[in-house]
């Protein structure tokens, strides 16, 4: 029997998206990224001098990536408020996923730092999360080579699929959730974990799912800037 999705979407189908720049005031960018229902909010701020001092490298700057899900923000279990394990762990990856495109050579001893919020999730949230990191750090005007867009993919049911819900995520024991980073130029990928059991040509064809989906999310983060981009301009026009 094949396995049907609950919602009812295609292999390669996602759910809603929807992004925005520039929304948070006082950060020098920002950006929100919604997946379905899991939203993600990230706001950077910087470059600005890193301290302690010993922390500072002449040759480049420093990315510092902040993973926060909000008490009460999950569909499953409620999230214990304050730092924990996971989100630092997820903070580290994110870093490691934006800094292959953000020009850190840019800003000596410096360091620019990003804070993701996640109030309402419903799976794949680092993967938001990133998304509306790299909308933010376009937004900050931050240089870089390439936009990072991310999507999670994985096996529910026997079957290679692309964005997992909470239902999909806790279908079955033998359920694997993937979570994905790209370029999009090249489709380099910044960002793979794997929670669970797949064989390698599994796992190869969810890399390929992820990069045929991910110019979804791309298309969703440009329209994003753009508009942003357009309603400034418009605004200085008629001062």
């Amino acid at each position: 029997m094949t396995f049907k999705r609950p919602d009812g979407r295609g292999k390669k189908e996602l759910r809603e998206i929807e992004a925005k720049a520039g929304i948070i005031k006082r950060a020098n960018g920002s950006g929100y990224f919604r997946i379905g229902n899991t939203v993600a909010y990230a706001a950077v701020y910087g470059p600005r001098n890193i301290h302690p001092k010993f922390l500072q490298d002449p040759s480049k700057g420093v990315l510092r990536c902040n993973y926060n899900m909000m008490p009460f923000s999950s569909a499953g279990s409620r999230v214990r408020p304050g730092g924990n394990r996971r989100s630092k762990e997820i903070g580290l990856v994110t870093e490691k996923a934006l800094s292959e495109v953000v020009m850190l050579t840019k800003y000596p001893n410096s360091v620019v730092d990003v804070f993701i919020e996640l109030p309402q999730t419903d799976a794949g949230t680092r993967c938001a999360g990133i998304s509306a990191a790299s909308i933010a750090l376009a937004d900050a005007g931050i240089p870089m080579k390439d936009m990072i867009s991310s999507v999670a993919v994985g096996k529910v049911g026997g079957e290679i699929v692309a964005d997992l819900d909470y239902e999909e995520e806790a279908y079955d024991e033998n359920t694997v959730d993937i979570p994905l980073a790209f370029t999009h130029r090249g489709k380099k990928v910044t960002l793979l974990q794997m929670d669970g059991k797949i064989t390698r040509d599994e796992l190869e064809e969810a890399i390929r799912l992820g990069s045929e989906v991910i110019d979804r999310i791309y298309e969703a983060q440009e329209k994003a800037l753009k508009e942003k981009y357009i309603i400034n301009s418009e605004g200085e026009n008629h001062e």
